[in-house]
C-alpha cells in the first residue's frame, strides 16, 4: 500500500531515534517511528522500589546469554522512549580529551573522526531540549560552552552542599549535575506550588509519576506528535529485519511483526536505525541476504564488536551525621577524570545517585555493619550518602554481540578491561571518606538488577557499530550512514568509536540532532525552526 511507504522510518524511541525522527519532521515529510513497547503505564508501583528493582517490573521479560552460554536478563525496556523511561537523567558533555586518544592504563581509546568543537552546538540544543538544569564553567575539567543551560542548576540540599564545601576544602572541585528535570524552584531551592518536578527521592532508576524527567518520550515525542501531523508513531511493533533491494546498495525498509501478531513490511526512503547499541547489532546481524552474508553494513566484520558499557560501581557510604536529604543527585566530580598526581593514567567520574530507602540498603548489605551495632535498615538508610563511579572501558574485538544458532543474543566481555583505572577510583575515593564526615566503609549496591561488572548491566551500551573515515576500520561514516548502504543511518550509542566516563545519553541526542540536520539537508527543505531551540 502506498500508505505504507515514509520518507524515513526509525527504528526505535529512545533518545537518538527520537531525536532524529523529531528532528526529520520539522521538514514536513512522512515519518514513521516504530517502538516495539508500548506506553509505560503510569502507577504507583512507579515509584516503589521493590516492584522497579526487585521484582525488575519494567525490565524487558528477555533472555540474553554471556561468553559461557549462561543465560542471563539483560536491563533492558521496550517503553516508548526506551531505556531512558528509567535513567537518571544525568546529562554530561565528554570532555575535549575524550574527543582525542586517549591512554589507559589498559589499553588506548581511539581518537573520534570528529571533535569536541564539532559537537559543541549540538551538545547546546541537546541541553535546551532535554530540559537540563546545570552551569557551565563550575567544572574547570569541561569544555567551554558557547551558551550556558537554560535552566539554573538544581540547588544542594544541606548535606550535600556540607559535602561539596568538604570537598573543595581539599582542593577539590565538585560542581552541580547537570540533571533533565521539569523544575522551577524558589530561592531556597525547594520545588515551587506549579513545579512539575517534586524533589522526590525516585529521580534514579525509577519511571517518573509526573512526567516531569526529560525522558525521550515527555521531551521530544509528546511534543513532537502535537507539532508535526506527519509524524507517526507505532507502538507494539518489532522489527524483525531490514531489507535491501537487489543490489543489495539500498534498504528498501523493515518486515515488522504488528501489534495483533500479523506480519507487515513498511517501506522507506532513508532507514534510521537506533535500537541501542546491543539490538541494533543483533537487528544488522540477522538482516543478512545474499549480498551481505555477514550482516548489513558488515563488510568490515565490525558490527557488534567494541562492545562499550562504562566500569560501573554504585556505592553506598555512611555518614556520621544523619543524611536527610530526600533529592540527593545534584553533585559530581571529574578531579580524577584525566591523568593527574594521584596516578598517571585517568581513573573516571564520581557523581551522586538518588537516595538508598531501607529496601535497596537490605538488598545491598553484604552482612553485618562494621560501622555501628545492628539497627534497623531504615536507620541505617537515614545515614548513607549515594555515590556512582564510573570508569572508561576499551573497545576490544572479543566485547561482542552475536547470534546464537537458535537466533539467541549472544553477549560477550572481554575479561578486566581497563579495570584499574576504577579500582583505583574507589580506593581513592574511599581514602577521602573521614574527611568527608563519612566513616571508612562502604559497599556495592545492587543498582538496577546487576552487581559491578555484570554483563546484564545495560544502561550504558555504545559501540558495536563504530564511526569513521576508513570502510575497513568503521562501519558508519561521519554522518552516521552505513558504509556499504546509503540510506542507512544508526543514531543510538553504536557510532561511538569511545565512551569516555560520563553518562552517554547527551552526547548521543546531540549526534541524533547533527545527523538530523544532515538527514533532513539530503531529503529537502527545513521550514520549521530547528529542534533544540524550545522547552
Amino acid at each position: 500500500m502506498a500508505d505504507d511507504h515514509y520518507d524515513v522510518l526509525v527504528v526505535g524511541s529512545g533518545p537518538g531515534g527520537a531525536t532524529t525522527a523529531a528532528r526529520v519532521a520539522e521538514t514536513g515529510k512522512r515519518v514513521l517511528l516504530l517502538e516495539r513497547g508500548d506506553f509505560l503505564p503510569r502507577e504507583r508501583d512507579n515509584w516503589n522500589s521493590r516492584a522497579v528493582f526487585g521484582q525488575a517490573k519494567y525490565t524487558a521479560d528477555e533472555t540474553f546469554y554471556d561468553a559461557r552460554d549462561r543465560p542471563f536478563r539483560p536491563e533492558l525496556h521496550y517503553y516508548v522512549g526506551g531505556n531512558s523511561k528509567v535513567y537518571g537523567a544525568a546529562l554530561l558533555r565528554l570532555l575535549p580529551a575524550d574527543f582525542g586518544e586517549v591512554r589507559h592504563h589498559g589499553g588506548v581509546a581511539p581518537a573520534w573522526p570528529l571533535d569536541y568543537h564539532d559537537m559543541e552546538p549540538y551538545y547546546v540544543r541537546a541541553e535546551h531540549l532535554f530540559w537540563v538544569h546545570g552551569r557551565h564553567g563550575e567544572d574547570p575539567f569541561a569544555g567551554p560552552s558557547s551558551q550556558d543551560y537554560r535552566y539554573p542548576p538544581v540547588q544542594h540540599e544541606a548535606r550535600i552542599q556540607q559535602l561539596s564545601d568538604a570537598l573543595e576544602k581539599l582542593g577539590l572541585h565538585p560542581f552541580h549535575l547537570p540533571l533533565g528535570v521539569r523544575l522551577t524552584q524558589d530561592s531556597r531551592g525547594r520545588a515551587t506550588t506549579d513545579s512539575p518536578c517534586i524533589r522526590c527521592d525516585r529521580v534514579d532508576g525509577f519511571p517518573c509519576l509526573l512526567g516531569a524527567k526529560a525522558d525521550a518520550e515527555m521531551a521530544v515525542i509528546r511534543p513532537a506528535l502535537a507539532a508535526h501531523p506527519n509524524l507517526t508513531l507505532m507502538t507494539r511493533t518489532t522489527v524483525n529485519r531490514l531489507m535491501t533491494d537487489r543490489s543489495g546498495r539500498s534498504v528498501t525498509g523493515a518486515a515488522v511483526t504488528l501489534p495483533d501478531g500479523s506480519p507487515h513490511v513498511f517501506t522507506a526512503d532513508i532507514v534510521v536505525l537506533s535500537a541501542g547499541a546491543i539490538l541494533s547489532a543483533a537487528l544488522l546481524l540477522k538482516s543478512a541476504d545474499d549480498k551481505h552474508p555477514r550482516g548489513l553494513a558488515n563488510s568490515s566484520d565490525l558490527v557488534g564488536r567494541n562492545y562499550l558499557r562504562h566500569n560501573n560501581l554504585a556505592l553506598i557510604a555512611f555518614s556520621r551525621e544523619p543524611n536527610p536529604t530526600v533529592f540527593q543527585k545534584t553533585l559530581a566530580l571529574n578531579d580524577f577524570y584525566g591523568p593527574g598526581e594521584h596516578w598517571p593514567y585517568p581513573m573516571g567520574s564520581i557523581q551522586m545517585l538518588g537516595k538508598s530507602d531501607d529496601w535497596q540498603i537490605k538488598a545491598a548489605a553484604p552482612g553485618p555493619l562494621g560501622w555501628a551495632p545492628p539497627i534497623p535498615y531504615g536507620e541505617v538508610a537515614r545515614h548513607s550518602i549515594d555515590f556512582w563511579l564510573s570508569s572508561e572501558d576499551l573497545p576490544r574485538a572479543d566485547s561482542r554481540v552475536t547470534l546464537r544458532r537458535d537466533g539467541a543474543i549472544r553477549l560477550a566481555l572481554a575479561p578486566g578491561n581497563n579495570t584499574e583505572g576504577l579500582t583505583r577510583l574507589r580506593r581513592t575515593f574511599q581514602g577521602m571518606l573521614g574527611k568527608l564526615g563519612m566513616v571508612d566503609t562502604t559497599f556495592a549496591r545492587r543498582l538496577y538488577l546487576h552487581k559491578a561488572f555484570d554483563a546484564a548491566a545495560t544502561a550504558h551500551q555504545a559501540g558495536t557499530a563504530r564511526f569513521g573515515t576508513s570502510p575497513s576500520a568503521s562501519v558508519l561514516d561521519v554522518h552516521c550512514r552505513a558504509h556499504d548502504l546509503d540510506n542507512l543511518y544508526v543514531v543510538d550509542g553504536s557510532f561511538m568509536p569511545s565512551v569516555g566516563a560520563v553518562n552517554p545519553t547527551l552526547t548521543i541526542v546531540a549526534n541524533a540532532l547533527r545527523v538530523g540536520d544532515h538527514i533532513a539537508e539530503r531529503i529537502g527543505n527545513d521550514p520549521l525552526k530547528r529542534i533544540g531551540t524550545t522547552r
